[in-house]
C-alpha cells in the first residue's frame, strides 16, 4: 500500500533532522578521538598508571585514597599523566626543579574546578586572571597588612577560647576523647565571619553553622564531586542535574547574602557622615578595606567585583586554617617531646596567656618550626592547579604544549623521600635557619609560590600561632590509638573519620 502525500511530507523534515543529527554527532566523536589521539602523543614521554578505556583514573582521585596515589607517584618519579574519563588528561607533578618551572610563569587557573567556582563565588582572586587578576591583587593586598592583621591578635583569641571554653565543659583532669576537627573549623569560621563581616554568629556555641557558613561549605563539597566526575564538566547535563539545581540556588542565596551585609555597612557609614558621629572601630575588617579601595577606583572595581572578593575570602579560609589547625593538634599529639617544648616556649613569653602581643607572637621560633613542619607533613591545600597558556620545557628537557592542565601536588612535593630525609617524620628542625636554607627553594610549598602565591599566608600563620598558643597553655592533647585519622586527598587534606584526640585540663 503507497503512502500517503501526508506521510511523506511529514517524514522528509524527520529524516533531515535524523541526519543532521546524526552528522553532528559524528563529527564531535571525529573531535573527541582526535583530542585522545593529541593527548596521547604528548604524554608519551611521560609514563604513568594505566587508565580504564573509559574512566581513566577517575577512581584514584574519587576515593581520596592517598596510599594508593603515592604508590604512583613512587613508581613515576618527578611527573605522570592521569586520565578523568576518556578525552581529558592532567599532568601532576611533585619535583621542585618542576615546580620551580611551573610557578615561575603566569599561566591562568585551569578551566575545571577555579570555572565551576565562579557561579557560587564570583570571579575573584581563586579564578581571575591577566590584568583584573593583578587590578584586584593589587587592591586587596592592603587588607593583610601588618597593621591591620595586628588589629586581628584580639579577635582571634576571643574566638579561640570560646572553643577552650566548650573543651573545658566537657574535659576534667582527666584524658577526654574530642573531634577536634569540627570545633577547629567552627572556630576559625567564628573568626573569618568577625574578620570580614565584623559580624557575631554564635556558630560556634550553637554547634551549628551560620547560614552564609553552611551554604559555603555545601557549595565547596558539590564543586568537589563535579570535579572528578568528566560526566558533570558538561555545564548543561550538570545544571539539570539535582547537584547542579542545589548549587544554582546556594549561588542566589549567597549573593543576596553578601550584597544585604554590604548595603547595611555602606548605609551605617553614610549615617555616621552624615551625623557626624563616626565612631573609630576597634579594627578593620575586611569589608572595610575593599569598600575603601572601590570608593577609590570607581567604576574598575563593581559591586560584582566587591562580593566576588568577599565571597572568595570565605570560601578560601572556610576550613583551611580550620584544618591546618586540627593537623597540627594531631602531629603534636603523636609527637608529645615537641609538644611540651611548644608549651614551655609559650609559658616562657606569654605567662598564662591572658594577653598576646604581635612581637611575642614573633619570638615563638621553636612553636612556628612545629607549624610549617606540621604544613610540610600534613599541608591543607593538597594542590593547585593551573593551564599552560604556552609549551613549557621542564628541567630533564621533556615537554607540554600549551592548552595542558598541570596539577602541581604539594602533598607529594612534601613526602617526596628525593628532597626530605623520612618524610613522613615529625622533625621541626627541618626549618631552624641552618638547615632550611639548604633546601631547594620550591622544596615547600603550603602556601604556593611566585606570582600567585596565596594572598592570605600571613592571615593563616597569625592566627595559626594564636591558637596554638592558648591551646597548649590549657591542655595537653594525645592521640586516640582506636581511631587514628583515614587521610582523604582531596582539594584540601581531611580525615574521613574526623580527628580523634584525647584533651586534659592542665590545673
Amino acid at each position: 500500500m503507497e503512502s500517503s502525500w501526508l506521510e511523506i511530507l511529514w517524514a522528509r523534515p524527520f529524516h533531515l533532522a535524523f541526519v543532521s543529527f546524526l552528522t553532528l554527532g559524528l563529527l564531535q566523536a571525529i573531535k573527541l578521538y582526535l583530542r585522545r589521539q593529541k593527548l596521547l602523543r604528548v604524554l608519551r614521554a611521560f609514563p604513568g598508571p594505566s587508565p580504564h578505556w573509559f574512566k581513566g583514573n577517575q577512581q584514584l582521585f574519587q576515593d581520596g585514597d592517598l596510599e594508593k596515589l603515592e604508590d604512583v607517584m613512587e613508581k613515576h618519579p618527578c611527573a605522570f599523566p592521569a586520565w578523568i574519563g576518556p578525552f581529558q588528561a592532567f599532568f601532576f607533578i611533585y619535583d621542585p626543579d618542576y615546580a620551580k618551572t611551573f610557578l615561575n610563569r603566569t599561566d591562568p587557573k585551569s578551566n575545571l574546578f577555579y570555572k565551576f567556582l565562579i557561579p557560587v563565588i564570583g570571579e575573584g582572586l581563586l579564578s581571575l586572571n591577566g590584568p583584573k587578576w593583578f587590578q584586584h591583587r593589587r587592591l586587596i593586598t592592603p587588607v593583610f597588612h601588618f597593621n591591620i592583621l595586628k588589629s586581628y591578635i584580639n579577635v582571634m583569641a576571643q574566638s579561640v577560647n570560646v572553643m577552650l571554653g566548650k573543651w573545658e565543659k566537657i574535659c576534667s583532669t582527666q584524658d577526654t576523647p574530642v573531634e577536634v576537627s569540627e570545633d577547629t573549623t567552627l572556630m576559625s569560621l567564628d573568626t573569618l565571619m568577625k574578620c570580614t563581616f565584623s559580624r557575631e554568629t554564635n556558630c560556634q556555641i550553637n554547634s551549628t553553622h551560620d547560614h552564609y557558613i553552611k551554604m559555603l561549605s555545601e557549595a565547596v563539597k558539590i564543586i568537589l564531586s563535579r570535579t572528578y566526575s568528566f560526566l558533570f564538566h558538561h555545564d548543561i547535563i550538570f545544571k539539570l542535574s539535582p547537584a547542579g539545581r542545589r548549587l544554582q540556588k546556594i549561588s542566589n542565596n549567597l549573593n543576596q547574602y553578601t550584597e544585604q551585609v554590604i548595603q547595611e555597612r555602606r548605609k551605617s557609614l553614610k549615617d555616621e557622615k552624615e551625623q557626624g558621629n563616626a565612631q573609630k572601630r576597634k579594627y578593620q575588617d575586611f569589608l572595610d578595606v575593599v569598600l575603601s579601595a572601590q570608593a577609590e577606583n570607581g567604576d574598575s572595581f563593581s559591586d560584582a567585583d566587591l562580593q566576588s572578593e568577599v565571597n572568595t575570602f570565605m570560601a578560601a579560609g572556610q576550613d583551611t586554617i580550620g584544618g591546618g589547625l586540627a593537623w597540627l593538634l594531631y602531629n603534636l599529639a603523636q609527637n608529645p617531646e615537641h609538644q611540651e617544648r611548644c608549651r614551655e616556649e609559650i609559658r616562657g613569653i606569654l605567662g598564662d596567656g591572658s594577653s598576646i602581643t604581635w612581637e611575642q607572637l614573633g619570638e615563638m621560633s621553636y612553636t612556628t618550626m612545629c607549624i610549617k613542619e606540621s604544613l610540610r607533613l600534613t599541608p591543607t591545600i593538597v594542590s593547585i592547579s593551573r593551564e599552560l597558556s604556552k609549551p613549557i620545557t621542564f628541567p630533564d628537557g621533556r615537554s607540554l604544549p600549551a592548552g595542558i592542565v598541570v596539577v602541581l601536588h604539594i602533598l607529594g612535593l612534601h613526602h617526596n623521600p628525593d628532597i626530605w630525609e623520612n618524610p613522613k617524620v615529625f622533625d621541626p628542625l627541618r626549618f631552624s635557619q641552618e638547615n632550611f636554607k639548604k633546601r631547594h627553594s620550591h622544596s615547600y610549598l603550603p602556601f604556593s609560590a611566585g606570582p600567585r602565591n596565596c594572598i592570605g599566608q600571613h592571615f593563616a600563620m597569625l592566627e595559626l600561632k594564636v591558637a596554638i598558643a592558648l591551646i597548649l597553655l590549657r591542655f595537653k592533647v594525645t592521640p586516640d590509638p582506636a581511631r587514628p585519622p583515614s587521610l582523604l586527598n582531596h582539594v584540601s587534606l581531611k580525615s574521613r573519620n574526623g580527628i580523634h584526640l584525647y584533651l586534659k585540663k592542665i590545673s
